[in-house]
């Protein structure tokens, strides 16, 4: 009945019950969006003061606050032209900015840059056959749970709003969609939205085949290869002792495949698994990263709560060998419910050389309200190895000798606890905050030969989207 009633609005009454949408007649549509987000940060002892060990003639300030914000205004439209056939497209930009100093001693800076920029052309899904969606310019996509192709666009730095980052889009997609009831394929050319200073020229070309199953099930597989970057890797010294040597545009040629898959054994019960495996015969590349998870919904307890544990594994680069093992995460998805590892550990140890045990615990006090708090157990895969690009490179005495080391020589590197809350305030704002504590481990206290502080901080953001 309700689908029904919203088919016989006449154009004036859709028009006001959408506010955005600004032309709806004769099978054009016009809409509006408009997306704005606030961000407030205050952290604490920055990077475990990692700053006044390693570059203390730096000045960086361990203990900041700042305010960032974007805007980010866009049209879109749809014009059918029959056959079961429309043309759409979408034009947005985004508006950034930072008032102080952020994380990484960049502030009061932003950017304007376009953010989606595409036309398309696809067939009206009506469930008698097969249907098709093909696109071209710059826009957003994801492949399977966005372990490697997902965040196409770079904020932060001289763009401003660094934790709130909202660029997704990359700069150049070609996609090609065909759905077949619940299987899809989708063939996708990618160009990430990177800074102009550190543009890695990285193109890559690959697919992604898909089956969605009921009560969010799904199985999948994504390809893919690089035939252009200029992205480095580095690679571990023989045996750990040494400066890490660095590959020059060692990401040209890279392969990957990345199997995924979701699914409910039980009752309010999940299990999931990723698998990812890269290679790249020019450099004697071999890297793999993996992730299982399993949770449970206590549906029958108030509140509802969802108690879930995963572990996740990302190869480094082992100093025993001439192969190069260290994964390279690409363009990951690093949001804390996504493939994040740990919570401010992630803003140091991208995905490599790294693994992580993570617990979470959400509950829902009202249909609008939820709390969620994580935990994530960080460790080294290899040591003496690097872990981000090389940091951390140290003199480390081993029999009275003195020796360059990268990396840690204990695995142990964090212990992150996160506890955030969301609410959905209307159908168009949401606030977030957060607060969390980063608590070194036995590598990086190691690392700097004493016990580290931890490292804290909080956040309090709000996002209207239209």
């Amino acid at each position: 009945m309700a689908v029904m009633a919203v088919a016989l609005l006449s154009p004036k009454a859709a028009l006001a019950d959408d506010p955005m949408l600004l032309i709806d007649r004769d099978g054009f549509m016009l809409r509006a969006h408009l997306q704005v987000g606030v961000n407030a940060v205050a952290e604490q002892n920055l990077f475990w003061n990692y700053g006044d060990i390693f570059a203390p003639d730096a000045d960086f300030d361990s203990d900041t606050d700042w305010l960032e914000g974007y805007l980010m205004p866009g049209l879109s439209f749809t014009q059918e032209v029959g056959a079961g056939l429309a043309i759409y497209g979408k034009i947005s930009a985004v508006a950034s900015g930072t008032i102080g100093v952020d994380a990484f001693a960049v502030g009061n800076t932003g950017r304007l840059t376009l953010e989606e920029g595409y036309l398309g052309i696809r067939s009206e899904d009506d469930g008698s056959g097969p249907a098709f969606d093909l696109s071209l310019g710059p826009r957003e996509f994801k492949a399977g749970t966005g372990m490697l192709i997902a965040n196409g666009g770079t904020s932060g730095f001289e763009r401003g709003a660094l934790k709130l980052g909202p660029r997704k889009a990359w700069e150049d997609a070609a996609l090609a969609r065909f759905d077949a009831g619940p299987v899809s394929a989708t063939a996708f050319y990618l160009d990430a939205n990177e800074l102009k200073r550190n543009d890695s020229g990285t193109r890559i070309v690959g697919g992604d085949i898909r089956y969605d199953g009921e009560s969010e099930t799904y199985a999948g597989l994504t390809f893919g290869y690089v035939p252009q970057s200029n992205a480095p890797y580095p690679k571990a010294a023989p045996n750990g002792v040494g400066v890490p040597s660095i590959l020059p545009g060692a990401r040209d040629g890279l392969t990957f495949v990345n199997l995924y898959g979701r699914a409910n054994p039980l009752d309010n019960v999940f299990v999931a698994g990723d698998f990812a495996y890269e290679w790249n015969n020019a450099i004697d590349m071999q890297a793999y990263a993996f992730r299982v998870q399993a949770g449970y919904t206590f549906a029958e307890l108030s509140w509802t709560p969802t108690l879930a544990y995963g572990y996740q594994s990302f190869s480094g680069d082992d100093p025993s060998t001439s192969k190069l093992e260290r994964f390279d995460p690409l363009y990951f998805e690093g949001s804390p419910s996504a493939w994040s590892t740990g919570s401010k550990s992630s803003m140091v140890f991208i995905n490599s050389n790294v693994n992580a045990h993570q617990v979470s615990l959400s509950v829902r006090p009202t249909e609008r309200d939820t709390l969620t708090l994580r935990y994530a157990r960080v460790s080294a895969n290899d040591l003496k190895s690097p872990i981000q690009f090389g940091q951390g490179t140290r003199i480390e005495l081993a029999n009275g000798v003195p020796n360059p080391v990268a990396g840690v020589t204990k695995k142990h590197l964090t212990d992150d606890v996160y506890l955030e809350y969301n609410r959905v305030v209307n159908a168009n704002t949401y606030l977030t905050a957060g607060v969390s504590v980063s608590f070194p481990g036995a590598g990086l206290d190691a690392a700097i030969g004493k016990k580290a502080p931890n490292w804290t901080g909080g956040f309090i953001n709000v996002v209207v989207n239209f």
